[in-house]
């Protein structure tokens, strides 16, 4: 559990403490918001009737609490504003690692694992402010610019929460490390970086309306 719901360093449970390499765990609300904030998608873990599910699916945060959605019909949502346990991961792959041995290849990331109970938002104010983190989340500034959804949405639209409570985050950074027998071994070793980049921006065939300033030069990191 967290020490401080905003920032700070939290108590790994048994569920979230890093096992397997424990030196790459991180466990500081700061480290995991700032992983939230610069990737885009997360794989929601649930079960339905004892059967494993994986859905990837867009968010976003709202301080401590995560906001995910999509249809009222999806299967998934369906079965999460039930109660149902969930495990949501997120990661963003920074560069790939290559050793002189293929055993010692590794890659460069930032990951979050958290675990909790999501439930239905059902409060119309916090609906709209969640959806409108979703938003933001993936390109700020979208949502003054664009139409709110209407009310035949809204209903369409789930909402749910989960507190971000029990979490852990893993990151891998640095070169290779290779047996010191294979440091002589006459192959190239180093690091490819690796970045998310936006491309050019491709008016709609019925938009006339120029490019806006939020949307010119779009970096993920420039945003944050």
């Amino acid at each position: 559990m967290s020490d401080n719901p905003e920032s700070g360093t939290s108590n790994p449970t048994r569920r979230t403490r890093v096992v397997r390499e424990p030196q790459r765990a991180v466990y500081d609300r700061d480290t995991v918001n700032q992983i939230l904030d610069e990737a885009f998608l997360c794989h929601v873990g649930f079960a339905v009737d004892g059967q494993p599910f994986v859905i990837p699916t867009s968010y976003g945060r709202d301080a401590d609490m995560l906001y995910i959605h999509g249809s009222a019909a999806s299967r998934m949502l369906r079965n999460l504003n039930q109660g149902v346990p969930v495990c949501i991961t997120v990661t963003l792959l920074d560069g790939l690692v290559l050793a002189r041995s293929v055993f010692n290849h590794s890659m460069n990331y930032r990951s979050v694992v958290i675990l909790g109970t999501a439930t239905l938002v059902d409060d119309p104010a916090e609906k709209l402010a969640a959806l409108r983190a979703l938003s933001e989340h993936i390109i700020p500034q979208r949502w003054d610019d664009s139409r709110p959804p209407n009310e035949t949405e809204l209903k369409a639209t789930s909402v749910l929460r989960l507190p971000i409570s029990e979490f852990s985050a893993k990151v891998r950074v640095g070169p290779a490390v290779d047996d010191e027998e294979d440091y002589s071994f006459p192959t190239w070793a180093g690091v490819i970086p690796l970045e998310m980049n936006s491309g050019t921006p491709i008016r709609d065939a019925r938009c006339e309306r120029d490019l806006p300033a939020y949307l010119k030069n779009c970096s993920r990191r420039k945003n944050l």
